[in-house]
């Protein structure tokens, strides 16, 4: 062999492995010469069944491989070498002594993507060898391209669903903290005013009582006039009732400021910083908001709240974006139990009430708290819970869930608070959400 290329001259990948299939072994001699002269790793085998196991065992980065050998030839080889998902995208060069058109145009068909005719000339092989490489590893390249653009429009695309859900949530707490404070506003007037004088109405009402006492004992009998009237209002009913009525009032009074005071502690703003808070007030404030979807109905008897809280100190937190979180998390465990009342009766229910437990524990460390909310409702499949703090995924009918809730509050407890948010479920057992956050 006269001609030596200049090695200078071609592109010569880093690690090019080449497979040469022949069954000639003057053939492969000649491949394997001029191939590693120019820094190429060869590897050759003799037959088409050899150089499968080959491929397979170590990935080539081209193949040249012979038409006519015995058993397999080259166009089954080639076939084969395609069907393969480890081997289908290596690049083969069919080697052939037939140069008609229906060989070349069978073996593209089935995959190759260059001829080389016997006997050989170096510069000819080398040159469709560097150029069949050359647009290998431009693919390879545009796919690890592709690759990481589509990681970097993924991440882009979480990033913006944050941001659309940050807003959403911002937005909601906005809006029902104006709401809500404006409500609160409005009613703590009016029933501050109410209790006040109802305390006052109380003090002049037995004073009345006193004075109605002493007519009656130093004028035990009345004139006709007022004996009739004494009997037409039932005086002594009304004198043993009218401490109770006030007493009712104040009552309801006092349920309306706690309503109000809840809607307050539920819709607390955050500010730029956490701020310390007893936990406990949150929960219970969510709770009060919610107890006209736990009272009882004809349907079903109450909903059971079961509250069992540790000695816990107080948190650095976002308390309103926390309290939004409890909200989801009750609101969903109450629909839970609705569905789970689904074609029972209200005697079988009462056998097996609903129940919401809501527990709060200090870890043995000392350094968290563990907030557990749990129902025996329905429950969920392993593949639900796979999905549930996914953004937009609802298991709700149309019109009946956003598919934000819980992937809101999963934001809240992770990136804003630097905790974690876990689901224990079954199908048929409930569930339980369990809330970890650092003191």
């Amino acid at each position: 062999m006269n001609y030596k290329p200049d090695i200078k001259m071609l592109y010569v990948p880093e690690d090019s492995l080449i497979l040469a299939v022949d069954d000639t072994n003057t053939n492969l001699e000649f491949v394997f010469e001029v191939l590693t002269n120019v820094g190429f790793e060869v590897i050759t085998e003799n037959d088409g069944e050899r150089a499968l196991k080959q491929a397979e065992y170590r990935l080539p980065d081209l193949i040249l491989l012979d038409v006519m050998m015995p058993g397999i030839d080259g166009f089954e080889t080639c076939k084969r070498l395609k069907n393969n998902l480890a081997t289908c995208d290596i690049p083969v060069i069919f080697m052939t002594a037939n140069s008609d058109t229906d060989s070349k145009v069978k073996g593209l068909s089935i995959g190759a993507v260059d001829y080389i005719t016997k006997p050989f000339n170096e510069e000819e092989l080398l040159a469709r060898i560097k150029t069949h490489l050359q647009l290998r590893n431009l693919t390879k390249t545009l796919e690890k391209r592709v690759a990481e653009r589509t990681a970097a429009l993924s991440r882009a695309l979480k990033d913006l669903q944050e941001s659309q859900l940050q807003l959403v949530q911002t937005e909601k707490m906005s809006a029902l903290g104006q709401l809500v404070a404006g409500v609160a506003h409005e009613i703590n007037n009016p029933v501050g005013f109410i209790h006040g004088n109802l305390g006052h109405a109380s003090v002049y009402f037995k004073d009345m009582i006193k004075v109605i006492d002493l007519y009656q004992q130093h004028y035990p009998n009345p004139v006709p006039e007022i004996q009739e009237e004494i009997v037409a209002i039932d005086l002594k009913y009304m004198l043993s009732d009218l401490p109770n009525l006030i007493s009712s009032m104040q009552e309801g009074v006092q349920r309306i400021r706690n309503i109000s005071t809840s809607l307050r502690t539920f819709s607390r703003s955050d500010s730029d910083r956490k701020v310390s808070c007893n936990i406990h007030d949150g929960i219970d404030s969510t709770i009060m908001i919610l107890k006209h979807r736990l009272k009882a109905s004809e349907h079903r008897p109450d909903i059971q709240v079961i509250r069992d809280y540790d000695n816990l100190p107080e948190l650095e937190c976002f308390i309103g974006q926390l309290n939004q979180v409890f909200m989801n998390l009750l609101a969903n465990a109450i629909d839970a139990l609705e569905e789970s009342n689904i074609g029972r009766t209200y005697t079988e229910i009462e056998a097996n009430p609903n129940q919401l437990l809501i527990q709060t524990t200090l870890t043995e460390d000392k350094n968290h708290i563990l907030i557990r909310i749990k129902d025996n409702g329905v429950g969920m499949s392993a593949d639900v819970q796979q999905k549930i703090f996914d953004y937009l995924f609802t298991t709700k009918a149309v019109g009946q869930g956003t598919g934000l809730g819980l992937s809101i509050a999963h934001q809240i407890v992770v990136e804003k608070h630097g905790g974690t948010l876990e689901v224990n479920s079954a199908l048929g057992q409930g569930s339980e959400f369990i809330i970890k956050l650092s003191i």
